[in-house]
């Protein structure tokens, strides 16, 4: 710093304040001292700055898989707000979801230079005893049912679900089937029960649920049981790649889409418009989710005091987008 001051002609607390972005420093001093750091190489000492200042504008973020499209799409929202907020992302992928691999993952969260974590999970671990986390370290979990103990932000599971299946109820279906995800996912589980409930609430009697894993093999297999059953005439998939392979599978059974079976998928991926129809489905907006979980850590950063902040939990709203994979059911 003392070699820019000197070059630049300037002081080193002026070159301090340029560095770091502080105002009380004309244009043209500026612009002086901004040349003498890229003629000398000058880089600022972010180690020293986050001593100094107490904070290191790097959040940690936990996340169990990197192979489902949500968990990718959040934590890409994740990265994008945080680098608006002028904050860097720290990635800790647990291999395993279990709750000695959770555990480890907070502990290298004390020996990095972290501010704040976000958790994308879906496997519900946090509420274990063993988990302790770092002091003051403020945490969001991203789509899980975390209970009290953490502030949650959250797609609408149960909203989404329930509009997939009155949408197939008012089109004139007697009952719709649902293709669900994995039984440890509390998404799965939450669309599930919507599922369940709003048939329920309609009269109609919940036909047995089919168990998939949300990838598009679990789909086809489930779909070619599906499609043997004449009384079925609407599913409800629980993520838009079970829905594409149940398409293939009753494509293949000579079940038409949508003229003898009906399809909704959740998750409103890229790809589904271009599906063989174009897929009916739940839209979930994953950059809202991940904006709102930076925002949410960086505000519990800015107001916890000495006994910690308030936990919560906010729903972003789903919204049905309707294409050509649901219609009336065929005439008897």
């Amino acid at each position: 710093m003392a070699d820019v001051a000197r070059l630049a002609g300037v002081s080193s607390q002026t070159v301090s304040r340029v560095s770091n972005g502080f105002p009380g420093v004309t244009e043209e001093t500026r612009r002086q001292v901004l040349a003498a750091m890229r003629e000398l190489g000058y880089r600022p000492n972010s180690a020293a700055r986050a001593l100094r200042r107490g904070e290191f504008r790097t959040l940690g973020v936990i996340t169990f898989s990197l192979s489902t499209m949500g968990n990718i799409r959040t934590l890409e929202a994740i990265a994008t707000s945080a680098a608006q907020h002028g904050y860097a992302v720290t990635l800790l992928p647990v291999a395993v979801p279990t709750q000695d691999e959770v555990n480890g993952a907070f502990s290298r969260l004390g020996e990095l230079a972290v501010d704040a974590v976000i958790v994308i999970m879906e496997i519900h671990l946090l509420d274990a005893a063993t988990v302790s986390l770092p002091p003051g370290v403020q945490v969001v979990v991203a789509d899980s049912d975390a209970g009290d103990r953490y502030t949650v932000v959250d797609t609408d599971q149960a909203g989404g679900a329930r509009d997939a299946v009155r949408h197939l109820l008012d089109l004139g279906h007697d009952t719709v089937w649902h293709l669900a995800g994995p039984e440890d996912s509390f998404a799965a589980q939450r669309r599930a029960n919507a599922w369940r409930g709003t048939l329920t609430e309609a009269g109609r009697v919940p036909p047995p649920l089919v168990r998939g894993d949300w990838s598009a093999e679990s789909g086809y297999r489930s779909g070619l049981r599906l499609a043997d059953r004449r009384d079925c005439t609407a599913v409800f998939a629980a993520n838009d790649q079970m829905a594409l392979g149940l398409l293939r599978a009753l494509h293949e059974r000579g079940r038409r889409v949508p003229d003898d079976v009906s399809v909704v998928g959740f998750d409103d991926i890229p790809e589904a418009a271009s599906f063989l129809p174009p897929l009916t489905t739940i839209h979930q907006d994953f950059a809202e989710v991940g904006r709102l979980c930076v925002e949410g850590v960086l505000s519990k950063m800015r107001h916890a005091g000495p006994h910690g902040t308030e936990h919560g939990t906010t729903l972003v709203p789903t919204r049905l987008v309707l294409r050509h994979s649901t219609a009336p059911p065929p005439a008897r």
